[in-house]
């Protein structure tokens, strides 16, 4: 418990809050040209969505994923009044890696069928790909069943198969939020640690929302591994546009 309030609560509604200030963050960025990887007013142009939309459409979500949250919580049973012993950082970190791959994979494979199911494709995942252009705020704009199998559940299992307390779920989920945000941001960034410790990052996932990736680089959030063992791995070269900013552009023949 933290400033009189439980770990289960700022376990659910930090990660949410942290979304928005990271969001934010972007957005205040967005105008640097020289760093996107989409010249200024591409968005309006391609995206279906408006960023109102997506607005809304993520604040939907956000309001599932903390009732799971809550319901979850509640379940397992966490006595609020009396903190339970916190583990060491090597235990911490483990819960991490172990958390990630779960969360990877679980997001891999639903992902992935959500592409492969035209009638999934069509009804729920294209909401995300209406999104040619992807920014910030887009990070979890979903339909609200895609976000509750893929993200919400996804956490959940990644939550229960660590053996995470809600503490170290206040840090995990801020992380994951922080990761998938960056993901979506569209601004190459120098010095972006994200870019530096992860193969997966906004280019490679720039890559999947433009029509000539949809079926490569279905891996999410953190790592490669499931898009290289399945060989749906699209690499990506980084290259300077004229007149400034970035382009991600495959380097992978395309079917």
């Amino acid at each position: 418990m933290a400033f009189g309030v439980s770990d289960e609560l700022l376990g659910t509604f930090v990660p949410v809050a942290v979304y928005w200030i990271y969001s934010g963050f972007y957005d205040l960025l967005g105008d640097l040209h020289n760093y996107r990887l989409h010249p200024k007013g591409e968005e309006e142009i391609k995206n279906v969505a408006t960023k109102g939309m997506v607005i809304k459409g993520v604040l939907v979500q956000q309001a599932f994923q903390i009732a799971v949250s809550l319901l979850l919580f509640t379940l397992i049973g966490h006595d609020s009044g009396t903190a339970p012993p916190q583990p060491s950082f090597f235990r911490i970190a483990i819960q991490f890696v172990i958390a990630m791959f779960v969360m990877d994979t679980w997001q891999y494979f639903v992902h992935r069928y959500m592409h492969v199911n035209r009638f999934l494709y069509r009804h729920i995942h294209s909401k995300h790909h209406s999104l040619v252009v992807p920014f910030a705020y887009g990070a979890l704009y979903n339909h609200p069943i895609e976000g509750l199998l893929l993200d919400t559940l996804g956490g959940v299992l990644s939550f229960l198969i660590s053996g995470m307390t809600p503490r170290t779920s206040i840090f995990f989920f801020s992380f994951a939020t922080i990761k998938t945000v960056d993901d979506h941001c569209g601004l190459w960034l120098p010095g972006n640690i994200f870019h530096l410790l992860f193969a997966n990052n906004c280019a490679y996932h720039d890559i999947h929302h433009q029509l000539y990736g949809n079926k490569y680089n279905f891996s999410q959030p953190f790592f490669v591994t499931w898009d290289k063992i399945l060989g749906t791995h699209m690499p990506f070269s980084l290259v300077e546009r004229e007149g400034g900013g970035f382009e991600a552009r495959p380097m992978k023949k395309i079917d």
